[in-house]
């Protein structure tokens, strides 16, 4: 009986934005019409993808992602024809999930259906609010009816249907926060990402928060936020898979994200891009050339995206796993954590169980509800 190839998710990054969001840190550059360069990119993604093949050998894929930056931009044949060379260079699975993130302005949803006809099954919507003071905050260059608009237009076109939200905002209260979720899910989201507002070194909002024109919720107020949110999520029926991730049942939980959850293998391409693959028995981390330009001409030069290559060890390995799969449900096997000296005898694991943090049995050890409101505190105690 044959065995299938390990699983594989690509991620495809597209890093040009019609507008930079003050709360973003991500790798994006401003969308001015550069159509050679976008051009000349896709081409270099292209290439970065046959080179790739040939670095991790046959996988199973389980899912393409095309992220950014707002790779809604992209020329919908272009998304297609990266999605069928995916296809063609790796042993697809029986139902490969291709999702896109898309901004809910009027210009990009002309695209919707030419991209749902490119194949993309999963749309995540980056709607972050639906109430024009919080949008205007934010900086995003769409409306809140707009973002409604496109929420339903899509809903019609694409299998799934993701919705990325905002909250955690300055002077917001519980009971404003549960009204906005309550309204979002009007929209009929199969999956539903409410990220508490983080505030990134260097970005617009960093600056404002020194100067003291931005005043973000206290750690109590956050926590009363993140308890509405995750009581009126689970009212409507989503599940608190991850963190910050809840799905309306298994079929709708984010197959890509549980590829990085997992530790799965995955390829990243396009500016900037973090990869995992398997070489040699064991694991290596890969990271694109950061600019566009960089990483066409790196491409042009040596026939690959990557800008650094770094061998992980095998503790190495093991804290990604415990950082990464203690997020989800599911958590984190033994053997994946064993260089960690972590087992179900370990005193520190011990210790978070009596204040019901974690969870352990014979196949791995999980983080309760509770324990993960507290994670980054617990991945202190366990890493040492």
């Amino acid at each position: 009986m044959s065995t299938a190839p390990p699983a594989l998710g690509v991620y495809v990054h597209w890093p040009y934005c019609a507008r930079i969001c003050p709360y973003c840190d991500f790798n994006v550059y401003r969308h001015r019409g550069r159509q050679a360069e976008q051009a000349a990119l896709v081409d270099a993604i292209a290439a970065d993808l046959v080179a790739h093949r040939a670095l991790a050998g046959d996988h199973t894929l389980v899912s393409i992602f095309f992220g950014g930056g707002t790779p809604s931009l992209m020329d919908p044949a272009d998304v297609a024809r990266l999605i069928a060379l995916c296809r063609r260079l790796w042993t697809p699975a029986e139902t490969v999930e291709i999702s896109l993130e898309a901004n809910p302005t009027d210009a990009e949803a002309q695209h919707f259906a030419a991209l749902a006809d490119a194949g993309v099954t999963r749309l995540s919507l980056g709607v972050q609010s639906l109430e024009h003071g919080a949008l205007k905050l934010l900086g995003r260059n769409h409306g809140a009816e707009e973002a409604a608009r496109a929420a339903r237009l899509a809903r019609g076109l694409f299998p799934q249907l993701s919705l990325d939200l905002i909250y955690a905002l300055p002077d917001q209260t519980p009971g404003a926060w549960a009204a906005a979720l309550e309204k979002a899910l009007t929209l009929d989201p199969d999956h539903v990402s409410p990220y508490q507002l983080t505030i990134e070194p260097g970005t617009a909002f960093d600056r404002a928060v020194r100067r003291g024109t931005l005043i973000p919720p206290d750690d109590a107020r956050g926590a009363d936020l993140y308890d509405v949110t995750q009581h009126i999520l689970s009212v409507h029926g989503y599940s608190a898979y991850e963190v910050s991730n809840h799905a309306r049942g298994p079929a709708a939980m984010a197959r890509h994200n549980l590829v990085y959850w997992r530790g799965e293998a995955y390829v990243g391409v396009g500016p900037g891009a973090h990869g995992r693959l398997r070489r040699d028995g064991g694991w290596v981390a890969t990271e694109a050339a950061r600019t566009p330009t960089a990483y066409i001409q790196a491409l042009s030069d040596k026939g690959l995206g990557h800008a650094q290559v770094d061998i992980l060890t095998a503790q190495d390995r093991a804290e990604e796993r415990l950082l990464m799969g203690l997020r989800i449900e599911e958590g984190v096997r033994w053997d994946e954590i064993a260089a960690l000296d972590l087992h179900p005898g370990s005193e520190r694991i011990a210790g978070l169980a009596a204040h019901g943090w974690v969870r352990s049995d014979a196949h791995g050890l999980r983080a309760t509800p509770e324990g993960r409101r507290l994670l980054d505190g617990i991945i202190r105690t366990l890493i040492v």
